[in-house]
């Protein structure tokens, strides 16, 4: 089968690998007119996994026109805060209905749309089905051929089985579900959570700190997860539990990197003027912020992490606000 992946960062380039060895042709398309001239001459993607040899069946454009044409299933892998511009780009250059997996994890900061939500509003009829991808799934792992697991969702169980057959192969392996919102959820709010497991390395605070943090950020995830419509198991699974200890205790998460500088007093400015990749759980915290206030769910973590990074609150207070909060029971009925 072709397959077109839309993004070229470093995900983009590890799905395009695991599509190619899953058997399939693969078209990928980058905003950087560097990486598609890169590719062609070395096989390589020239700004990211630049060590990996991409093969034969992954080539690269700088049309979407092309990237559209060339395939009817899309593998959106493009920063949130970009999805509906390249959606918008993209559709008119769509000739048959689409099927769209996507592996974006964030919400749009203004409209706190989910990329499911978003590729509907955009596409319209021309999406004929959708699926998200998430997981604990570094790109550099993934790429490197380690051992993965991960899931895909969709609302139709047999695209969630078609999208899970077109991209397992043998270190890769996909799970299915219907529960697209929590799917995307789960990983869109974990990024929140790493960044505050980051500001603790930072700061230099040990193995109970952390603990207490994933799971108590767990438990905030779930209960807005649980009010948006998505279902507890999801959290519990891989897209919830096991992408949110990767990234809160993984050197290779980008959030938890912030978290990490912001812990040893540096300003979130400088950090992201420093940076070339997007930590997407800078601009998640405010949509995570909103839609907690929007459904009125406590999510404690979740502010201090914003008035961390957009109130230039110190991470000692508000760690300190933290383990001050008026005592109450784990769980409630």
């Amino acid at each position: 089968m072709k397959i077109s992946v839309i993004g070229a960062g470093s995900f983009g380039t590890a799905m395009s690998m695991i599509a190619a060895r899953c058997g399939h042709q693969v078209k990928m398309w980058s905003h950087d007119p560097a990486i598609p001239g890169g590719i062609a001459q070395t096989g390589r993607n020239p700004s990211y996994l630049v060590d990996f040899s991409l093969g034969e069946k992954v080539a690269a454009t700088g049309s979407l026109a092309d990237a559209a044409a060339f395939s009817d299933v899309l593998v959106m892998v493009v920063p949130s805060h970009h999805y509906r511009s390249v959606l918008e780009l993209l559709k008119p250059h769509i000739k048959e209905r689409v099927k769209v997996i996507s592996a974006t994890k964030g919400i749009e900061s203004d409209t706190l749309a989910r990329m499911s939500e978003i590729a509907s509003q955009v596409l319209g009829r021309s999406l004929r089905s959708f699926a998200v991808l998430s997981g604990p799934t570094f790109a550099l792992e993934t790429a490197r051929g380690d051992p993965t697991a991960a899931v895909v969702a969709s609302t139709s169980s047999d695209f969630a089985e078609e999208a899970q057959k077109l991209l397992s192969c043998g270190s890769f392996r996909l799970y299915n579900t219907t529960d697209v919102v929590g799917v995307e959820l789960a990983g869109s709010l974990k990024n929140v959570i790493a960044i505050a497991a980051g500001v603790l390395e930072g700061l230099g605070l040990g193995f109970n700190t952390n603990a207490a943090l994933i799971t108590r950020g767990l438990h905030e995830i779930t209960k807005l997860g649980l009010a948006l419509g998505g279902r507890l198991e999801t959290f519990a699974g891989l897209a919830g539990m096991g992408d949110l200890v990767l990234t809160c205790t993984g050197a290779l998460s980008r959030n938890r990197s912030v978290g990490v500088a912001l812990g040893r007093g540096k300003a979130l400015a400088d950090i992201l003027d420093e940076s070339r990749w997007v930590a997407e759980g800078v601009k998640t915290s405010k949509a995570a912020k909103a839609l907690a206030e929007r459904h009125r769910i406590d999510m404690p973590i979740t502010s201090e992490v914003y008035r961390v990074l957009y109130e230039n609150e110190s991470p000692r207070v508000a760690i300190q606000r933290l383990m001050s909060r008026a005592l109450k029971a784990e769980a409630t009925r």
